[in-house]
């Protein structure tokens, strides 16, 4: 497993990646310690790809990643992460929309907690999901990363219309 640091408007994001694709994309503050983990090895020349998608996401001229993507989950959880992945830019849904997407109408408690799990954010848009009255709820990466993508998202997406 490979790793690199990369700068962003919302702190350093730590990004690893397999043979496969990106595996992880950590974000700089919440719930979880932005670490790599033991045997990992340190390859900044082996993420051009996401650097740049990534610069172009944050300068506003990128709605959509095309990075190979290798996350591990459970089928539900790989499921859930699909469906927030064709959540539009500048745009939100809810949880129990992403429950009724996939599916499964009477899981908004377990999307919930796939969404938290998302190994993934930014370029799978978990940032993307509010509670059913449009209200921020938890995330990640503290709740001014996601105001911050949130306002970023919508400052942009005018300029992406037809």
């Amino acid at each position: 497993m490979k790793w690199t640091i990369i700068a962003s408007p919302i702190g350093d994001l730590l990004a690893a990646r397999d043979e496969v694709g990106l595996t992880e994309l950590q974000l700089p503050q919440g719930k979880r310690p932005q670490a790599p983990r033991v045997g990992w090895e340190r390859d900044d020349g082996a993420f051009a790809d996401v650097r740049g998608e990534l610069d172009e996401y944050f300068a506003g001229t990128r709605r959509e990643f095309t990075v190979p993507l290798h996350p591990a989950g459970s089928p539900f959880q790989l499921r859930v992460w699909a469906a927030l992945a064709e959540i539009p830019y500048g745009e939100t849904t809810s949880y129990g929309k992403t429950a009724v997407a996939i599916g499964s109408p009477t899981a908004s408690r377990a999307v919930g907690l796939a969404n938290g799990q998302n190994p993934i954010p930014i370029i799978v848009p978990c940032h993307r999901v509010v509670g059913a009255n449009g209200s921020l709820t938890g995330y990640g990466g503290g709740l001014d990363a996601k105001r911050w993508l949130l306002a970023h998202e919508a400052s942009h997406a005018g300029l992406f219309a037809s």
